[in-house]
């Protein structure tokens, strides 16, 4: 179902004079503000909102991280946060979809993606939701380089053909 004002954005390389819009996809090397994305889907014919954010965690699994390092293939990033958020308004009634993911080097606590869906009902906009963050993680070209006290660091993407 589309809602008045829609509109297809493409995904692009943004900096910090950018704006969060509603139906936003797109890669960023700035702090993620998940407070306004929220409001960007924030619509009246929807009755919720569903917010997923990924931070950086101090632990995996015994291993201590120092911070990430997150790296992607924008052309091929574009091309596919635009498939999931088609195939997201393909299965579920929704609003508006903003999806931010972070580039670059991140602290522990730091936001590393967000995901935010409006929809007529909360059912729809937590599915939404999920689906939205699991498929990015298993198929956009987004590199994460965890980076240890000692030094060490190792580089992790779990990509499958979407």
């Amino acid at each position: 179902m589309k809602l008045p004002g829609e509109e297809l954005r493409s995904v692009t390389l943004a900096d910090k004079s950018d704006q969060y819009n509603a139906r936003m996809v797109r890669l960023t090397k700035e702090p993620i503000d998940f407070a306004a994305l929220m409001e960007a889907v924030r619509s009246p014919h929807c009755g919720a909102v569903a917010l997923f954010l990924g931070t950086v965690r101090d632990l995996t699994g015994d291993e201590v991280t120092k911070f990430l390092e997150y790296e992607a293939y924008p052309p091929m990033a574009d091309k596919k946060l635009n498939q999931i958020e088609a195939e997201l308004r393909a299965r579920w009634t929704v609003g508006e979809v903003s999806i931010v993911h972070r580039l670059g080097r991140l602290e522990v606590g730091e936001i590393s993606v967000a995901v935010a869906v409006s929809a007529p009902h909360r059912s729809e906009a937590f599915e939404a939701c999920r689906f939205a963050i699991d498929t990015l993680k298993q198929v956009v070209p987004i590199w994460k380089k965890e980076n240890a006290p000692d030094g060490s660091a190792a580089w992790l993407h779990e990509s499958k053909p979407l």
